[in-house]
């Protein structure tokens, strides 16, 4: 049988229409669809910038559906569950990102630091550990490192924050040797004496000029009975941290008196409140001097320096009053208005406390506490 090229003739054509045909359909679905995702896009971003979040997801999910390639649409998205609170969505989008084989190693760097936010404004800290660990080596390798170290202070694992601390440092990312004597001297609060003694050293050598690390080693040393050694670290602290005098001096007064040492402390102890006076220092002096009429001037003194309510108050409590029975109701009423005069306050969040604390727990800020109170402030 006769194979007729006539009908060749006739498809070719006819094959060529319908490609044509076709190539069009196509570009012309492709317009459309281009037209919609911007159009989703920027809808998004208006309903973002006008603070309509639950909007603007609606609008973002239509895009991200429309061109599901753009990593740009899924960063947006997944910032936008987190700030919401939608930690699980935002952990799937990050994650879906993740496993994307056409990802480049700068967006999957950065999809890894987003995933690990997720996990960490999740409360998922043993996760979002591992997710900051895989950020070594790339640029997040700083915030992944500062967040670690939030991580570990929150958890109290010192041995791996003085790690991480001492990463940052070396890595020029700030000073945190006095971070570090902080986490030596937790360390030694949970450790047996002898142990405890080499850790308070070691933060001593790390941070000199610190007053933690000498207090708590004279605090140990007075536990065991040494109040010479304690008596002779407080004084030699007192003259490398002489801002800390305030906290220093009743630990300085209590070593003193247990040791007979009442002459040196108060040489130390009125020389720094003829600098700079101080309500704690004074206390101090009151307590070290052995004449009680004496002790009671240094009040009048003070105030004749410092306005201070807390002083005068100090002071009226051994007065005798014309109207004596009302002492004990205008006593009362002082102690009451000076309790919030004495409380430390830090200086970072204005977080109040009446003892002073090295770590606020309030914002976690280290030696945010001024060694004043709230009065001399």
């Amino acid at each position: 049988m006769d194979f007729d090229l006539s009908w060749v003739l006739w498809g070719l054509p006819i094959v060529f229409v319908l490609g044509w045909l076709a190539s069009r359909l196509d570009l012309r679905q492709l317009r459309i669809e281009n037209r919609q995702a911007p159009k989703a896009y920027f809808r998004g971003l208006n309903f973002l910038l006008n603070e309509q979040q639950d909007q603007a997801i609606d609008a973002f999910i239509e895009a991200v559906q429309k061109d599901p390639d753009t990593s740009e649409l899924h960063f947006a998205l997944g910032n936008l569950f987190r700030r919401r609170g939608e930690y699980e969505r935002a952990v799937r989008v990050h994650e879906h990102l993740l496993s994307r084989g056409d990802l480049s190693r700068a967006d999957r760097h950065r999809a890894q630091h987003a995933l690990a936010l997720d996990f960490l404004k999740a409360g998922l800290l043993d996760r979002a550990e591992e997710a900051l660990r895989k950020l070594e080596g790339t640029a997040y390798e700083s915030q992944a490192l500062l967040a670690l170290l939030a991580i570990y202070e929150r958890t109290r694992d010192w041995s791996q924050a003085s790690e991480i601390a001492q990463k940052l440092d070396e890595s020029g990312h700030g000073t945190f040797t006095g971070r570090q004597a902080h986490y030596l001297c937790e360390q030694a609060a949970t450790a047996p004496p002898a142990q405890a003694e080499q850790l308070l050293r070691e933060a001593i050598r790390l941070a000199p000029t610190a007053a933690r690390p000498g207090m708590d080693l004279a605090a140990l040393q007075q536990r065991a009975g040494d109040c010479a050694i304690a008596f002779d670290t407080l004084s030699c602290l007192a003259h490398s941290a002489p801002s800390s005098i305030p906290l220093i001096a009743k630990p300085l007064a209590d070593a003193a008196l247990a040791g007979d040492f009442r002459g040196p402390a108060l040489e130390i102890l009125l020389a720094s409140y003829e600098l700079s006076p101080s309500l704690d220092v004074l206390e101090s002096i009151v307590a070290l001097e052995p004449d009680p009429a004496v002790a009671r001037d240094w009040y009048v003194k003070h105030l004749e320096r410092e306005p201070s309510l807390v002083a005068a108050s100090k002071w009226l409590a051994g007065e005798k009053l014309e109207h004596e029975h009302f002492h004990p109701h205008v006593q009362s009423a002082l102690d009451h208005a000076v309790k919030p005069l004495t409380r430390y306050r830090c200086a970072a969040c204005g977080f109040e406390a009446k003892q002073h604390f090295w770590h606020c727990p309030g914002c976690q800020a280290w030696d945010s506490y001024p060694a004043r109170r709230v009065e001399e402030l």
